[in-house]
């Protein structure tokens, strides 16, 4: 009873917030990306809550409870690389550029058709994503309550979708901050009662297998250093073009608070992300055999706490399911409103936009419910998101914002060469990371193809939103 209460305490401030946020949201803008008006202390808390979710939580603790540190190579290591990277060559230039969306960038670069490719691989990887913490959010239930998974996964929904769809941007940064201080406080108090009940980290280390902490392959083979490479760049460089990152630098107050948010964000972020780390290696000493890994710390917070540090600690995992879900369904419903609604109707006016972008979050939602409730484990479906991210959008991204001639013709070639690859790799030699090896050909196809097609299609000029040029000098995020 005492965890219900917790919870319905908690789903309350959430929803009260949303209210808040509601009535400060009447624009596309303000609904999108907050007016940009975010302050350094909300765009750095945001960019950590957002991006600590239950595949950390949940799924990263169960990974390093099987591998150790091989395990999490993805997430928190990759991730965090991830952040970094897009303070220190993203933040200041798409603040810049006033857009709403980062596929609009991809759409005055390259072209309809390439800003559709992204928008489908960018849809793909949210959805994917609400997905994953919505097993997340089944898994906690059941295991702490009994509620069956099902039932977890459409309450959980039922509930980020409502306070999203409320506030927008807003609603889901102000909640994130309020989020992070719930995750901060469950996951000091569930990390001290382990170490004490444990006699400390001594007795811990001394039963730990021998490559607990590596993170370079154990197994010295093409095939293993391709899977551990993917391992960095599924998080590490396909995320660089997340609608859900970018989204924070485009709503940051200025170009410093955009670029200073991310390196707060990625530091802030490893520190949270270790916790669940490392509690998922000493549940590996403390609870062996576990038949579900992925339900470690459920199970080390039942073992080592009281009933109301229970409910505290049951208050943290859905604030790290919560601040990653409501991320992904406003970035899916973001691109549904600016970029793919243009393909069914031109020029929508600016009502129908805000209307598309608020019923775009159910509508996303219940899709999301539908694959989580097939999928049912959590860090898997968090890395299969990015599939066709990695395989064919990022690289034109990357070379687009960093490379002048990038055109539209190297651009399409090197997502049409990316998916084939993907695909084909697939098929022909499954233990092959696919999306990786995408990832090289779409580089190779564009650096190719680009130098030979500028006459024929020359580079298009960067213009920010309001359709002026944009000035390319001071875009590092070094001031």
């Amino acid at each position: 009873m005492t965890i219900f209460i917790g919870v319905a305490i908690y789903i309350v401030i959430m929803i009260a917030i949303a209210i808040y946020s509601a009535g400060k949201t009447h624009s596309v803008s303000e609904f999108i990306v907050a007016g940009r008006r975010l302050p350094l202390w909300l765009c750095a808390s945001s960019i950590i809550a957002t991006w600590f979710g239950g595949g950390m939580m949940i799924g990263g603790a169960g990974a390093a409870y099987q591998d150790g540190l091989l395990g999490v190579i993805a997430d928190p290591f990759g991730a965090t690389l991830c952040i970094l990277l897009i303070g220190l060559f993203f933040a200041r230039l798409f603040r810049r550029l006033k857009f709403l969306t980062f596929i609009e960038f991809v759409e005055q670069r390259f072209g309809r058709t390439a800003s559709l490719i992204a928008s489908i691989g960018a849809l793909a990887s949210s959805i994917f994503w609400v997905s994953a913490m919505l097993v997340a959010f089944g898994i906690v239930f059941e295991s702490l309550t009994g509620i069956p998974l099902v039932m977890g996964i459409l309450g959980g929904a039922v509930v980020v979708i409502l306070y999203t769809m409320l506030g927008g941007m807003l609603a889901v940064a102000l909640t994130d901050a309020v989020q992070l201080a719930v995750i901060a406080v469950g996951l000091i108090t569930l990390l001290v009662a382990v170490l004490i009940d444990a006699g400390g980290w001594a007795p811990i280390a001394a039963k730990l297998p021998e490559h607990s902490f590596r993170m370079v392959p154990l197994e010295n083979t093409g095939e293993r250093w391709l899977n551990y490479l993917r391992a960095w760049v599924i998080f590490g460089i396909a995320d660089i073009a997340s609608q859900s990152l970018i989204g924070r630098a485009l709503a940051a107050k200025n170009e410093k608070v955009a670029q200073q948010s991310f390196y707060l964000g990625a530091a802030g972020y490893l520190c949270f992300a270790m916790v669940p780390v490392l509690l998922g290696i000493i549940g590996s000493v403390t609870m062996p055999g576990l038949e579900d890994p992925e339900s470690i710390i459920p199970a080390l917070a039942f073992e080592h706490l009281h009933p109301v540090a229970i409910a505290v600690f049951v208050g943290a995992i859905l604030a790290a399911i919560m601040s990653s879900c409501d991320s992904a369904l406003l970035a899916s419903a973001s691109i549904v409103s600016t970029n793919l609604l243009p393909f069914v109707k031109r020029n929508p006016s600016e009502r129908l936009r805000l209307t598309v972008v608020r019923w775009g979050i159910p509508g996303c939602g219940i899709i999301g419910v539908g694959m989580a409730l097939n999928a049912q484990v959590v860090f898997n479906t968090m890395l299969d998101a990015n599939l066709l991210m990695l395989s064919a959008v990022i690289v034109p991204f990357i070379l687009g914002v960093w490379w002048q001639k990038a055109n539209r013709a190297g651009a399409l070639a090197a997502m049409i060469a990316g998916i084939i690859t993907w695909l084909a790799t697939s098929v022909y030699y499954p233990n092959l990371p696919g999306d990786f090896v995408g990832l090289g050909v779409s580089l190779a196809t564009m650096l190719i193809v680009t130098p030979l097609t500028q006459k024929l299609d020359p580079p298009r000029k960067l213009l920010d939103a309001d359709g002026k040029p944009v000035e390319l000098t001071n875009r590092l995020g070094v001031l």
